[in-house]
C-alpha cells in the first residue's frame, strides 16, 4: 500500500491502473469504521487497484459545525485500510484541493439539495459537490463507493454524475450496523455513554416508521413522520432536527397513500448535546430493501 499527498504523485500512479480498466476509488474523512472498510471491501472484488481518500473537507462543515473537532487518527486509520487491502491512499492537504485563488463551486439545486440536510447545513452539499467532482478529477476512477447511511449524499453525487457526464459508475453499499442497531459513524465517538445508550432511537425511530409504512398505509406519509417522531420524542437524551417519508431519488415528500406504494426514503436527523447523527431505510411496499447490516 502507498501513502501519497501530492498531485503528481497521484498523476504516476493513474498510469499504472488506467490500463487495467481504471481504478476503484473510495473518498472518506477518515476515522474509519467497519462501515468504511466495507466499502473499500466490495472495491477490492471490482476493481484491480483501488484509492481511498483521507480528507477532512472544510467546505462541507458549516460555522458552527465539528470541522476543528473532527476525529483524525492516521496511523490508525492506514493499518485499517492496508489489512482490507486498499493500494493507494490518497491525503491531500486543503491548499492541494483548494489553492490560494480558488472561487469555482458546484452548487446543486433543487428539493434533493435544499431539503433535510441541505435545510439543516446550509452549503453542506455544495461543499460535498466540489469536494467529490475535484477528487473524481485527480484520481479519474471507473468507479466510486459511498454508503447508504448518507443517502441525500449519495442522491446528490449519483445526481451530479449524471448531469456532469462524468464516466464513473456509483455504487451506494448498505449501511453497516452495531448490533443494538446504531448506524456506524465516526461522530459516534462523540457520544457520552449514556447518549450513546440513548442514540439507539434512531433505529427504533425508522423500525415504527417502517411498521407504520407497511401495515398502516392508509396514513400516508404524515402517519410514518407521525410514528418515527413519537419514539423520538419519547427519548429525553435526543433532540429532533426532522424526520421524513420521501422519495429516494428527488428527496420530494411523499404524502398518500398512492404514493408511499413507490420506492421510499425513511430518514431522520437527531441530536445528543452537540453531537447530531443521521439515519435511513430504504423500502418499497413489501418492506426493507436496504436497513443496514448489523457487525457480526
Amino acid at each position: 500500500m502507498r501513502v501519497i499527498s501530492s498531485l503528481e504523485e497521484l498523476a504516476e500512479e493513474r498510469l499504472r491502473w488506467w490500463p487495467d480498466g481504471g481504478c476503484g476509488f473510495v473518498p472518506t474523512m477518515g476515522y474509519l469504521h467497519a462501515g468504511h472498510l466495507s466499502l473499500v471491501q466490495q472495491a477490492r472484488t471490482d476493481n484491480t487497484s483501488v484509492v481511498v481518500s483521507i480528507f477532512v473537507n472544510p467546505t462541507q462543515f458549516g460555522p458552527q459545525e465539528d470541522l476543528s473537532r473532527y476525529p483524525r487518527d492516521l496511523p490508525r486509520d492506514l493499518a485499517m485500510l492496508e489489512s482490507v487491502g486498499a493500494n493507494i491512499v490518497f491525503t491531500p492537504v486543503a491548499s492541494t484541493v483548494y489553492p490560494d485563488g480558488f472561487v469555482t463551486y458546484v452548487a446543486p439545486t433543487g428539493p434533493l439539495a435544499k431539503r433535510l440536510e441541505g435545510a439543516s447545513r446550509p452549503g453542506h452539499f455544495q461543499g460535498v459537490a466540489t469536494v467529490v467532482l475535484k477528487l473524481f478529477n485527480m484520481v479519474r476512477p471507473a468507479q466510486a463507493y459511498f454508503g447508504q447511511k448518507d443517502a441525500q449524499q449519495a442522491a446528490v453525487i449519483r445526481r451530479m454524475i449524471a448531469d456532469l457526464n462524468l464516466p464513473i459508475k456509483l455504487h451506494v453499499m448498505p449501511t453497516i450496523r452495531e448490533a443494538d442497531g446504531l448506524a456506524m459513524s465516526s461522530r459516534n465517538r462523540y457520544l457520552s455513554p449514556p447518549d450513546r445508550t440513548a442514540a439507539t432511537v434512531l433505529y427504533r425511530a425508522l423500525v415504527a416508521g417502517m411498521d407504520t409504512f407497511i401495515s398502516h398505509p392508509d396514513g400516508g406519509g404524515a402517519g410514518v413522520r407521525a410514528a418515527m417522531e413519537t419514539v423520538v420524542h419519547a427519548e429525553p437524551r435526543a433532540t429532533l432536527d426532522y424526520v421524513d417519508c420521501c422519495h429516494p431519488d428527488t428527496f420530494t415528500p411523499l404524502e398518500t397513500p398512492d404514493e408511499l406504494r413507490a420506492p421510499a426514503l425513511l430518514c431522520l436527523a437527531v441530536r445528543f448535546g452537540a453531537t447530531r447523527l443521521i439515519d435511513n431505510f430504504l423500502l418499497d411496499r413489501d418492506g426493507i430493501w436496504s436497513m443496514g447490516v448489523p457487525v457480526a
